[in-house]
């Protein structure tokens, strides 16, 4: 028979599931009589948990915002999915100033899993691949990430203290839309209201940020990842590039996404021609990518793309022609690993 302090502590649990338990529910649950309920309840308000108790035909208890986090009751489902969601975040760069704080939190749980279940979850982190490098990410302070998405979900201006690519530091007023992560940054997007225009900033890069008096509208149409890659798409690169593509959009889209360029959208499952623009510091890595789009294409400009993508055309072409018996000797004939290629320039706020 469970002891009274593992029925305080499944009491606990279920308060945690969510909603109003009513005595009958929670005696049943726990095989005891209603005033034990009502005593174990007590007990858990003398632990600081905040407990409330709801009158009336549906009433009970349930679990009220505290002061401080009370004592967690995870099931091993839950457990595990936390812990995975741990490692995944920290890989993906969804983290923020208190790099250790994940580390931390990981080891706190796995110090009291269930012996059957801590044997089980050694292997499966062992076995565990990922197809990726964990990546390095300059992560935002909690506080800004925080006071932010407050803003965002209340529409309030913002104060903030930014610093540019160029270490140019300055204050503005942001009318902040939404809050995204993309390849291991966190940004915001919103209208920089100095300015008068829309801006994409890096959350590491703000240094303070507090809230004003006010509110604002945002657009009918603020869909803030959108409005990121479509930043990204458009950035003051070094070239400007214009292509005409024949295909559907999601051919297209599936080597040039919204992040990269700028596409003519009309009629997306139509085989057409469609406009296509980049803005890019290198024009290298492009015609590997065009050739891999297997789809006609036409370069409009610059023409220096024009000639690069004649030029691997070539390459590739003798190294076609050349059979086992007439290839030279290793080291003679320039290698494929020499063809132009990555992803050659960085996001904006980068």
């Amino acid at each position: 028979m469970p002891r009274p302090t593992g029925r305080v502590l499944t009491l606990l649990e279920l308060l945690q599931s969510g909603g109003t338990r009513t005595v009958a529910e929670l005696a049943d649950r726990l095989g005891v009589q209603g005033r034990t309920v009502r005593r174990y309840v007590d007990q858990l308000i003398d632990l600081d948990v905040p407990v409330e108790s709801v009158r009336g035909r549906y009433g009970g208890y349930r679990l009220a915002p505290g002061y401080r986090l009370p004592p967690l009751m995870l099931t091993d489902d839950e457990a595990l999915a936390v812990l995975l969601g741990l490692v995944a975040g920290r890989r993906a760069g969804l983290t923020t100033a208190e790099r250790t704080a994940g580390e931390t939190a990981s080891a706190k749980i796995r110090r009291v899993l269930p012996r059957h279940l801590a044997r089980r979850l050694g292997p499966l982190l062992e076995a565990l691949a990922f197809t990726d490098e964990p990546g390095e990410f300059a992560t935002p302070d909690a506080e800004v990430l925080l006071t932010l998405a407050d803003a965002v979900r209340h529409r309030r201006p913002v104060s903030i203290r930014y610093t540019d690519r160029e270490g140019r530091r300055s204050e503005r007023t942001l009318h902040a839309y939404g809050i995204v992560s993309h390849a291991g940054r966190w940004y915001v997007t919103g209208d920089d209201v100095r300015i008068g225009a829309e801006r994409s900033l890096r959350l590491d890069r703000i240094e303070d940020v507090r809230a004003l008096p006010g509110s604002f509208e945002a657009p009918a149409d603020a869909d803030p990842a959108r409005r990121l890659l479509s930043a990204f798409a458009t950035a003051d690169h070094r070239h400007e590039v214009t292509l005409r593509v024949h295909g559907t959009v999601g051919r297209i889209r599936a080597r040039l996404p919204p992040g990269v360029a700028g596409l003519e959208e009309h009629e997306p499952t139509s085989e057409r021609w469609r406009r296509v623009d980049l803005r890019v510091e290198r024009l290298d890595w492009l015609p590997p990518l065009l050739a891999s789009l297997d789809r006609p294409f036409v370069v409009e400009r610059p023409g220096e793309l024009r000639d690069l993508v004649i030029a691997l055309a070539d390459r590739l072409t003798s190294y076609a022609r050349q059979d086992g018996e007439a290839a030279a000797e290793p080291g003679e004939v320039e290698q494929p690993g020499h063809l132009p290629g990555g992803a050659g320039q960085s996001l904006p706020g980068s």
